[in-house]
């Protein structure tokens, strides 16, 4: 399924760029980087989140890295973007 129609990503090039490891993608900047784009319109990195949550969660890696967390570090995502806004 494509999930980004800027840059013509599916769901299967998001998967693929997780890699168990500390090199692994933990934003969705982060997954646009590994795939060698940027985002255009960004209304794709909720979806992408989504899938980085769900894929990650299915191998037992915390979406945050550091496995303390059960938000998965969304709480400073969403911080920083509320801070943005101001």
């Amino acid at each position: 399924m494509i999930v980004c129609s800027c840059n013509l990503l599916s769901d299967g090039d998001v998967k693929a760029c997780l890699t168990p490891g500390p090199g692994c993608p933990r934003t969705p900047a982060q997954v646009y980087n590994c795939l060698g784009c940027s985002p255009n319109c960004g209304r794709c990195a909720r979806t992408i989140r989504s899938i980085m949550d769900k894929a990650l969660a299915e191998v037992g890696v915390s979406p945050c890295g550091r496995g303390c967390c059960p938000t998965g570090g969304r709480v400073v995502e969403l911080a920083v973007a509320a801070e943005a806004a101001l």
